[in-house]
């Protein structure tokens, strides 16, 4: 038996035995509330046998069952009245005791504040935070003063949150900022393509996050559970409450590995991979290398999703893997993409089929990966055709590279501060939110229409700084974002497809007009050499055009 205290009269508990209510009575307790329904397990307890056992040990004994993420308004009600009913304390469980736990937030929300809630049910071991968050999203009303304060606080410490710090501090240096995020380490997630393909160390693309955070920063190491942007205040996880005078929102988005059934349970084994986790990144290469005959599945789910190229990347360089060991014509490569195109710009399209054709990978559109089962090796994916009714076909495979539905995290979606799809709604120009003037957000995120790439959020960074610095001086926007983003396509070991645009796919080359005529290439070297990166082939593809670099000597 596991009570878990959250008041002096409230405790809740995972489910209990006929055998343990003569210790609950003994412990204190005068009733108990049962938020189970009969029959949900074999060896549960019915309510009537629970309800003998426990009369005959002196307890009450309420029953208000409730299913699991379908709790009603009419379920708290009942829950409230009868802990206002019935003598206490009182011990309410359930299958784990989170609905019982559940049950306890929501009937409590108009009386304490958000930060109590969430102070005293992590305390007893459950997370409430998205619970929390809903309640704040309609309700302001109880908001303890804030444990700190800061001119300007920036949720999230990934590649978006350190680059509008460091750019906001660039202009304005005396300004008091905190991060919070909940990461000790932070991740260069783009190069897990390159650990997929065996050029980059998984190691190599991690560093520890204090060691990234500019200098003058305070970095609160915690989870946001809630915002109460009428209150210019963010509740953390732990229940403390940081104020605000502007607020820029940058955590990412979250991967959905459990919208796919059965994916959770196989990542890692049987075949079954992904370059979008750090741990998984490593076994591709190591599924690449040992493969020499059969099929190979890579999956695309709709959008959005962050680096939309990058399902394609593992692709190619998987095939250009294959093709330099001479096994590739033994290796049936199927491309599962959930859209209706390879990509969304339609000038680097000729470019990539030129690669499509190379390694005789077939292209299967409106394919959305539905289910893995991992010991059976076969993938289920659910087809949707323009103009014809859905199906559902399954499909064997030896490999199979799985980009996971992405969403925006649930403290986001439930927030006052997201759209219907759940993303953060700003101005896709100023990036500042459409309905509180004094927060921001870049990134993953927000619903801008832009690609989700780091290469966008390195853009988007110094927009939303000046616009913040211009807003602190009483001006308006400084600053405009053109929905720059960037897929540099690495279509074999030493080329790329680089995919430039802005919104609607408008083409915005960054190298100058020199470089895209095909001149220069020592100039180019140089570039490369000037961003610290490698010097390699490059095939760009750019206003539709292909260009090459050959490597030669790189000046000093």
């Amino acid at each position: 038996m596991d009570i878990r205290e959250i008041t002096k009269d409230v405790s809740v508990a995972p489910q209990i035995a006929v055998d343990d209510l003569a210790a609950i009575k003994a412990a204190g307790f005068a009733s108990v509330i049962s938020n189970r329904p009969d029959g949900e397990s074999a060896d549960q307890p019915s309510i009537a046998e629970i309800k003998g056992a426990a009369e005959a040990a002196g307890l009450r004994v309420a029953h208000i069952p409730v299913v699991s993420g379908q709790i009603t308004e009419a379920d708290v009600a009942a829950f409230a009245k009868a802990l206002a009913d019935l003598p206490g304390p009182v011990l309410a469980f359930c299958k784990s005791g989170t609905r019982s736990a559940t049950l306890w937030t929501r009937a409590e929300a108009e009386k304490r504040p958000a930060a109590d809630l969430l102070a005293r049910t992590q305390a007893a071991g459950y997370d409430m935070a998205s619970i929390v968050a809903q309640i704040a999203a309609v309700t302001d009303k109880k908001i303890a003063a804030p444990d700190v304060r800061a001119d300007i606080v920036i949720v999230g410490a990934g590649s978006a949150g350190i680059a509008v710090a460091a750019s906001l501090l660039s202009r304005k240096k005396r300004l008091e900022i905190t991060i919070i995020d909940p990461s000790t380490v932070h991740y260069y997630q783009p190069g897990w393509t390159m650990v997929g393909a065996g050029v980059f160390d998984a190691k190599d693309t991690k560093r520890q996050t204090d060691t990234l955070i500019p200098a003058g920063v305070t970095w609160i190491k915690a989870a946001v559970a809630a915002f109460t942007p009428d209150a210019d205040a963010v509740i953390l996880g732990d229940g403390r409450v940081v104020g605000y005078a502007r607020l820029i929102v940058c955590p990412g988005l979250e991967l959905n590995w459990d919208g796919i059934a059965g994916l959770s349970e196989t990542l890692g084994r049987n075949g079954v991979t992904s370059n979008y986790r750090y741990d998984l990144a490593p076994y591709t290469w190591k599924l690449v290398q040992g493969m020499k005959a059969g099929r190979a599945i890579f999956t695309q789910p709709p959008m959005p999703i962050k680096c939309a190229g990058a399902p394609q990347k593992a692709m190619y360089l998987s095939g250009d893997a294959w093709f330099r060991r001479g096994v590739l014509k033994d290796i049936d490569i199927q491309f599962m993409n959930a859209g209706g195109v390879l990509f969304g710009v339609k000038e680097y399209v000729p470019a990539l089929m030129d690669y499509i054709a190379k390694y005789d990978a077939t292209l299967n559109f409106f394919h959305t990966l539905t289910a893995v089962d991992g010991d059976a090796r076969t993938a289920t994916f659910k087809v949707t055709k323009p103009d014809t009714d859905p199906t559902e076909v399954t499909v064997d495979f030896d490999m199979i590279h799985v980009c996971p539905p992405q969403r925006a995290p649930a403290f986001i979606r439930n927030s006052s501060l997201a759209d219907a799809a759940g993303w953060i709604d700003v101005d896709q120009a100023t990036l500042r939110h459409k309905t509180y003037e004094n927060i921001w957000s870049l990134g993953d995120v927000m619903n801008a229409p832009n690609a989700k790439t780091m290469a966008a959020a390195r853009k988007q960074a110094p927009v939303v700084a000046a616009n913040v610095i211009a807003d602190i001086a009483g001006k308006s926007a400084a600053a405009i974002y053109d929905g720059y983003g960037s897929c540099p396509l690495t279509v074999e070991r030493g080329k790329i497809v680089l995919a430039e645009f802005g919104y609607g796919g408008k083409l915005l080359p960054s190298f100058p007009t020199w470089l895209i005529d095909g001149t220069k290439p020592s100039r180019l070297a140089w570039t490369l050499k000037a961003q610290g990166l490698p010097q390699v082939y490059w095939h760009a593809m750019l206003k539709g055009r292909e260009w090459m670099a050959e490597p030669e000597k790189t000046p000093a």
